[in-house]
């Protein structure tokens, strides 16, 4: 990870539109700009996995297109 941080999306809420998991490449839906924007996935901690429809936590953003995310705390739910 790079020392000059982009925090542009940390702590935004994506929805998982690909499978995120160690070894792949998932995707994640998040705001942007008044719409939505699909971006590259991968799991912060390497080794959680997280399926289609589940709602996520940006934790680092490494630009253009890349995030890594982790679970969405409880206090964050709003089921």
């Amino acid at each position: 990870m790079r020392k000059n941080v982009d925090r542009s999306f940390t702590g935004k809420i994506g929805r998982v539109t690909g499978r995120v998991a160690p070894g792949t490449i998932g995707e994640v839906m998040l705001p942007y700009h008044g719409g939505t924007s699909a971006y590259h996935a991968y799991p912060f901690d390497g080794t959680s996995e997280f399926l289609v429809g589940e709602k996520v936590l940006v934790i680092y953003y490494d630009p253009p297109l890349t995030v890594y995310v982790d679970e969405l705390p409880d206090v964050l739910r709003h089921d």
